[in-house]
């Protein structure tokens, strides 16, 4: 899908959750749902299958939504995987985050560690992020289990790498 479509699928998802007052459910939802497609191949094959029925599809992103999100991003995202455009939820997931980040005048730091933070963790984090940057700050915590220890930030090219594993890589260089 052309980058055009990709913005045209995030531009509509940002009016429709924009439009129903539910714009930061909605983004955070579709945030945490891109992550679910990047780490679970067979969820993401069975949404892009073009041998299962559209309706399937959208059955199992019902049954997988329900009750976790609001009825706002099960529209949408049923609507994405309807047009077949399943395989493209990653991407339009991250243009809806920028989109609506730049809506508000932040930046997005895509934070990854090997736990959730806590609100006062992403608060301190933001906070010192801000201070660093003189941006604001829109702070998406990524649990991913290979961070060892530390944090791993990346605001739009730039990447923070405080993980223990670079450290003890720095020294083993330097020594």
């Amino acid at each position: 899908m052309s980058d055009t479509r990709i913005t045209a699928y995030a531009d509509a998802a940002f009016a429709i959750a924009q439009a129903e007052g539910d714009l930061a459910e909605v983004e955070d939802e579709l945030f945490r749902l891109g992550r679910v497609l990047e780490s679970n191949d067979e969820l993401r094959s069975a949404l892009t299958d073009q041998h299962v029925p559209v309706s399937r599809r959208q059955q199992i992103i019902e049954d997988l939504l329900a009750g976790k999100a609001t009825q706002t991003t099960l529209a949408i995202v049923s609507m994405i995987v309807g047009a077949g455009r399943a395989a493209d939820l990653v991407k339009i997931a991250n243009e809806l985050v920028q989109r609506t980040a730049s809506n508000s005048g932040q930046a997005v730091a895509e934070v990854r560690s090997a736990v959730a933070l806590t609100d006062a963790q992403l608060t301190e984090l933001t906070a010192a992020l801000k201070a660093r940057t003189n941006m604001d700050i829109l702070v998406k915590n990524i649990v991913d289990p290979s961070v060892m220890g530390g944090l791993v930030t990346q605001i739009g090219d730039s990447v923070l790498d405080g993980t223990v594993r670079t450290r003890l890589n720095q020294l083993r260089d330097a020594f």
